[in-house]
This record gives structure tokens, sequence and C-alpha cells, in this order.
């Protein structure tokens, strides 16, 4: 299923701190992940989805493959902007193009197509989305985020 057709893709902004630079000053390649991350769980966040309750109640999303392009350097203190919007919808599965840029120029500086899965907690097997945040997914007008 395609989702989010309507409105622009989720965005959150974050700035880069000390501890996300490397020895060179620049972000190191694997905190691009994290602010991914972040973006696709205040995106979560925006449509009422908490994951915490989540996984209460057996229920993980956790990312099953990537696919990432680093374009530019971000450094110590950028603002950041970072994108999270759903391409696909399945049973058990989102797949999110997402994107990173500086805010100061809206240079993209890294991009990736991430896959996250459904699954139960207690073994890490899938399982389907729950019918709830299926629909609040589905139905793809996501506020802009902070």
């Amino acid at each position: 299923m395609r989702a989010q057709d309507q409105g622009q893709p989720f965005s959150h902004r974050c700035r880069v701190y000390y501890e996300d630079t490397d020895a060179g000053g620049v972000v190191y390649y694997v905190n691009y992940l994290k602010f991914m991350e972040r973006a696709r769980s205040e995106w979560l966040r925006a449509l009422g989805v908490v994951q915490s309750q989540l996984a209460q109640e057996n229920i993980l999303f956790v990312v099953h493959s990537l696919d990432t392009r680093y374009l530019a350097p971000a450094r110590l203190d950028d603002a950041l902007q970072v994108s999270a919007e759903v391409l696909e919808l399945n049973r058990a599965s989102l797949i999110f193009r997402q994107q990173v840029r500086r805010v100061a120029d809206d240079v993209l500086l890294c991009e990736g197509r991430v896959t996250v899965a459904c699954v139960r907690a207690d073994s890490f097997r899938p399982r389907a989305i729950p019918a709830a945040v299926q629909a609040a997914i589905a139905a793809g007008s996501l506020p802009a985020g902070e």
C-alpha cells in the first residue's frame, strides 16, 4: 500500500553536538542513522503512537535494512532538518525515504531508504502492525515536526 500521498514528509529539526563529530570535526557517518531514527520516532509520536507503550504490548519497530548515501559533511553546531516519508506501508513493515539537510543552505547531506519491521518484543518474530497504527499511517496527513 502506498502511504503518505498527501502533504509534505514529516520533518524533525536537530543540531549537531560535539559528541556527534569525529576527529576531523565532521559528523561521524553512523550518527546520521541516529538522526534518522529520531525523526522516525518523532513521526510516530506525532501520530499519537508511544513506543514505550507498544513495547509493553510486546510490539517493537526495528530496522530491517537500509541503503544510505552520504553526500556532504555536517559540522559542529549545524542545524539539521531530517525528513521521514513513508513510501510503502505493508502488513508488518514500512519503507521510508529519509533525508538529512543542513538548514542554513538546504544542502542534502545524507539520504536513505530504511525498511522497518514490526516484531514481537519477546521473540523478534514478525507481526502485523496494529490496526490503529496502520490506520494512522495510511491517513497520510502528518503534522510538521518541531
